[in-house]
């Protein structure tokens, strides 16, 4: 079967995050007030094929563990959908 996976990585909420800083300040720069605390992050689309969603699962945990997130410095969560 085919699934389709969206994972989100974050930085954790502790460390500093100098994009959305960079980011934050741009926006005062412009004049756009209301926003705070902005944090970048990445979004990820995988094609995965398994036998099951549990397997999708496993491999999806498994590469965010391996290689798409930094778990000493990001957080990841994700969602799986039959495709």
């Amino acid at each position: 079967m085919k699934y389709i996976a969206e994972i989100d990585i974050m930085p954790h909420k502790e460390l500093l995050d100098p994009q959305g800083k960079a980011v934050q300040q741009s926006m005062d720069n412009l004049n756009i007030s209301g926003v705070a605390e902005i944090r970048i992050g990445k979004h990820i689309r995988m094609g995965i094929e398994a036998s099951s969603k549990d397997e999708a699962t496993t491999k999806v945990e498994e590469a965010c563990k391996k290689l798409l997130a930094n778990p000493i410095m990001e957080t990841y969560h994700f969602t799986i959908v039959e495709n």
